[in-house]
């Protein structure tokens, strides 16, 4: 299946089970698969790959079988795609590996001001990066947060992340009516937010510094290093109801909010 304005350059073969959207480009030379564990003369059923709207493929990537390039997405010249790829991301390399999103921007988490018992709450439907008050003596650094203080919520749940292998890809998700607050308690991690149209990349590197992100922002975590230990305080307990899991989904709840 190819789509309405499809881009197909020289050298590329689409085979069964390929399925290709609107707006798509693909460089020369890309290869298509449809069989994980060849054989020869051993025909199988042909596995399906789905690249949707608006991707784009650059020269001489090689693209297994039975994944889906997200919408909207960018895969490098040369990848070799093995999993994958998340709305609006870009991989590149062998295996390819998220290292962006496109259309974002990097968000510099320097001179965000310190809230305490004095500090007027944040407004909850603001995504921004908040520094936790902090001491530091010869015995090392502490970092601390009240409640309700400290943030626009009182935390109901808290769960933490670690030993997540750098090309895994987590979160792709927003909540209808959660709050979080992230904090990389450890090592370092990059998660983007969408919302309303417009993608901004967070690096969490610090203890001292989290991420608020309220309800109805699509979320996604990535290149977490290989200590990182990630902290989520949430707003509410755990409602499987409360996950939008699915990106178009999230694209039309916007348009209907």
């Amino acid at each position: 299946m190819i789509g309405n304005r499809v881009t197909i350059k020289n050298g590329v073969h689409v085979w069964d089970g390929v399925s290709i959207g609107d707006d798509v480009f693909v460089g020369p030379n890309v290869s298509f698969t449809n069989d994980r564990h060849p054989r020869s003369k051993q025909h199988v059923v042909a596995s399906t790959t789905e690249v949707q709207d608006n991707s784009s493929i650059g020269a001489g990537a090689v693209i297994l079988p039975g994944i889906v390039i997200g919408r909207g997405a960018i895969v490098g010249a040369g990848a070799v795609v093995t999993k994958s790829v998340p709305p609006n991301g870009v991989v590149v390399g062998n295996p390819a590996r998220l290292i962006g999103h496109a259309g974002s921007k990097s968000v510099n988490q320097g001179a965000t001001p310190s809230l305490d018992s004095k500090t007027d709450l944040v407004p909850i439907s603001t995504v921004r990066l908040i520094a936790l008050a902090s001491l530091v003596d010869e015995r090392g650094k502490l970092a601390v947060g009240e409640f309700p203080s400290s943030l626009p919520f009182e935390p109901k749940r808290f769960f933490m992340i670690s030993e997540v292998p750098e090309d895994v890809v987590r979160g792709q998700h927003a909540h209808i009516q959660c709050s979080q607050f992230l904090v990389a308690t450890a090592g370092s991690l990059k998660i983007m937010i969408e919302a309303d149209g417009v993608r901004e990349e967070f690096l969490l590197n610090n203890p001292e510094v989290g991420l608020l992100i309220p309800p109805m922002n699509w979320a996604v975590q990535f290149s977490y290093s290989e200590d990182c230990v990630l902290l989520v305080l949430a707003s509410h307990t755990y409602e499987e109801e409360d996950y939008v899991r699915d990106y178009d989904t999230f694209l039309a709840l916007e348009v209907a909010k």
